[in-house]
Formats: structure tokens, sequence, C-alpha cells
């Protein structure tokens, strides 16, 4: 009976150092797994810490690009440059949000790069205000300048409309007077035609007078009349335009009118005759064409030569 409870004993005495010994290394193995689990806990966080630093890096740098791009343009500079590192860094930050791989030396040594090149480009941005700024002086400068040379040129153009006025003025004073003069020579020199008388010709070539004819009578007109001597005038042939006017005022034809031009002015005559003028009273007779239609009523007769009304007469149709 001693004997058995010695064994039992023995037995449980061996039972809890084994339990002793289990529970001891358990307590080992959770105590190393926990290390490990902090551990793996710091490098997380750190990364994470690695990241966000990385991130608010390149978006800074992205801001800077942004504001330089905005700078360079309005000082009308070239931003292609600064444009295409912009679209790396872009490339760059996107990349940065898949990078499983990801190497705090390896962005930090692009950051680095993106900022060696921000610095280049102030420097470059200074060059380019002062260029812009020599470029304004210059530009200031013509303006003045500019503006002398308008004001000196409105006064010359004041001085040269005031100078083409008085000699407008006076070549045309001098015109004036030089075409009253000529007028005034050409009235002296002017033919007259005096004492006209209008008589109709029958188609058998019988001369009817008095003034007053029936149509159906009147084939010819014959227009007579004295051209006094002057001895002024060039004695040379006249040509003599005669308008037929009705009781209208509208010119009759005959088939040999014309246009001729008096005072500036252009007016139709009915027929026309060449004259010599002998600067003797001489008498002067003119035959009308043929084919003209008269109507009842009062007619009147013009003579012109030589851009002058020298003479009229009248007829009626019955």
């Amino acid at each position: 009976m001693e004997t058995t409870q010695s064994n039992n004993n023995g037995l449980l005495k061996v039972i809890i150092v084994v339990m002793a010994g289990v529970l001891a290394l358990l307590g080992y193995l959770f105590m190393g797994a926990r290390n490990e689990t902090l551990e793996l806990q710091k490098s997380l966080t750190s990364k994470v810490e690695q990241l966000s630093t990385t991130q608010i890096k390149l978006d800074s740098i992205s801001k800077s690009l942004d504001e330089k791009i905005l700078e360079v343009q309005g000082l009308g500079g070239s931003v292609a440059e600064l444009e295409a590192v912009k679209a790396q860094l872009e490339n760059d930050k996107k990349k940065l949000k898949t990078d499983l791989s990801f190497s705090v030396q390896k962005y930090e040594s692009k950051i680095k790069d993106y900022e060696t090149f921000l610095v280049a480009k102030d420097d470059d941005i200074r060059k380019l205000k002062a260029e812009n700024g020599i470029l304004v002086a210059k530009t200031q400068t013509l303006e003045t300048e500019k503006q002398q040379v308008i004001v000196e040129n409105t006064s010359l153009k004041t001085e040269k409309a005031e100078l083409t006025t008085t000699l407008t003025k006076t070549v045309d004073d001098f015109t004036n007077k030089n075409n009253d003069l000529k007028r005034q020579v050409n009235l002296a020199s002017a033919m007259k035609a005096i004492n006209v008388q209008v008589t109709a010709l029958s188609s058998k070539g019988k001369e009817r007078d008095g003034g007053e004819y029936k149509a159906k009578r009147i084939d010819q007109l014959k227009v007579a009349f004295i051209m006094p001597s002057n001895p002024v005038a060039a004695q040379n042939n006249k040509d003599i335009y005669v308008r037929v006017l009705d009781n209208n005022g509208a010119v009759v034809e005959n088939g040999n009118g014309g246009i001729v031009q008096v005072d500036g002015k252009e007016i139709a005559y009915s027929f026309r005759k060449s004259v010599p003028f002998e600067n003797n009273d001489q008498r002067v007779d003119l035959i009308s064409g043929k084919g003209a239609n008269y109507t009842k009523g009062q007619y009147s007769v013009e003579l012109y030569s030589e851009g002058f009304k020298i003479g009229k007469g009248i007829f009626e149709v019955k």
C-alpha cells in the first residue's frame, strides 16, 4: 500500500515538472512572437511616415512648379521645360501611391533633383525679369521718342496745312483772276448775231417769211442774221450751233444735231454750220436739215458760238 502511494507521488512530480517545462516553452514562444509583432508595427509606422513625408514634399514641389509656370508665362518666356518636369513629377506622385517596393532613398534622390531644377529656374526667372526690365525701359524710351515724333509731325502737318491753305488760296485767287480775265477777253472777242430772222422753206425751196408758218409747209428752216465786225475777234472759221426749241423747251431734232459745251454744261443742238468770219458786218444764212416735225405753237431759235450764246430769234407754227 505504501509502495503504491510512493509511485503515485513520483509520477505526479514528473507530470508537474513536464507541465512546468511546457509552460516555460509557451511563455518563451509568446514573448518572441510579441517582440516580432512590435518590430513589424514599428517598421510599418516608419514606412507610412516616410510615404507621407515624401508625398508632402512632392506636392510642395508641384505647387512651386505651377507658380513658376505662371510667372514665366507672365514674363513672356518659354514654359516647355517646366511643363515637362511637371508632367514627370505628376507621374512620380502617381507611382508613389502604388509603389509596393517603396524606397525613401530613391524618392529623396528624385526630390533633390527637382529642388535643384527649381533653384536653377529661379536664376533663369531673375535673368528674364532683368531682360524684361531692360525691354520695358527701351519701350518707354521708344514710346517717349514716338510721342516726340508725333508732336513734331503734328506741328509739321499743321505748318504744311497752313502753307498749303495759303498756297491754295493764292493759286485759287490767281486762277479766278486769270479766269475772269480770260472770260473778259472771250466776251470781248465773242461773236454777235443781230437781226435774227427765221423763215420757212418748202420742199420745193420756196421761202416764206413773216414769222408765222403752217407746219405742212415747213420742210427746212432758214436762219439769217448779221454778224457785226469785232476788232479783237480772230478772223477764222466760226462754228455756229443752232438750237430750235418748241414751246415746251424741247430741242427739235432734224438728224444733224448733237451736243455742245456752253459755260461748262453740255446742251443739245439741232444743227451746226461753219461760217468764215470776215469782220465786215457780214450777213449769214444758215439752212437746217430736213425731216423735223413741227406742231402748232411758238418756237425759239438760239445761236451759240465759241461757248457763248450769240443771238436769238422766234417763229410761230399755225
